[in-house]
């Protein structure tokens, strides 16, 4: 396949809002060689369904048993031509058949500087709680490559911020999600052409 004809196509995959999602898609609009294709979600109120509905991008949605112990989707995924997957708040871990599908072309954010704070239920505000109460002085966010365990993959880029004694949780949220909006669409835009370049 001639990825420098053909656009490299995302699936976003989202458990909530969607406001790393709708920054992404804001982001990639009229990018020339990247788009994003489509939005998997696995809560039905989820607020990434109305994103998608707002920029027109069609929604897969998903329950567990078939993403777990089936075939986890991988025939929808192909359907539409999807290259990449994001995770953009998405709470389940991903299971094999996607991480072998997808290799090395499955990114996440997390928001903590890893290997500290991951690891399963360490997400959302429960990472910036357990940060506050820990007196750490810096956070920050990691994106990575996913594997086949939880917050593991290779790292692609941190950014750090730092935290005051008495910051709340909600305070070092608003400092991390900054954080996300800044280096999240570039990092993955990089990460994509530079693989794009290396085949070429």
């Amino acid at each position: 396949m001639s990825s420098i004809q053909s656009k490299q196509r995302i699936a976003i995959f989202a458990s909530g809002a969607g406001t790393n999602a709708a920054n992404l898609i804001q982001y990639f609009k009229r990018h020339h060689l990247i788009s994003i294709a489509l939005i998997v979600c696995n809560k039905p109120q989820a607020g990434v369904i109305q994103v998608a509905a707002q920029h027109q991008i069609p929604v897969l949605m998903i329950e567990k048993d078939r993403f777990f112990n089936q075939d986890a989707y991988l025939p929808e995924l192909m359907t539409h031509s999807i290259h990449w997957l994001i995770l953009a708040g998405f709470l389940w871990k991903i299971p094999l058949p996607l991480i072998e599908a997808f290799p090395q072309h499955i990114i996440n954010i997390h928001p903590a500087l890893l290997p500290k704070y991951g690891g399963k239920g360490m997400y959302g505000i429960k990472v910036h709680q357990a940060i506050a109460e820990a007196g750490e002085s810096e956070t920050g966010i990691t994106i990575h490559y996913v594997n086949e365990h939880y917050d593991d993959g290779p790292p692609i880029f941190q950014a750090t911020c730092t935290v005051s004694p008495n910051d709340t949780p909600e305070q070092i949220a608003a400092k991390v999600h900054a954080l996300e909006y800044a280096h999240f669409p570039h990092v993955i835009e990089n990460t994509i052409l530079q693989q794009i370049q290396t085949k070429h």
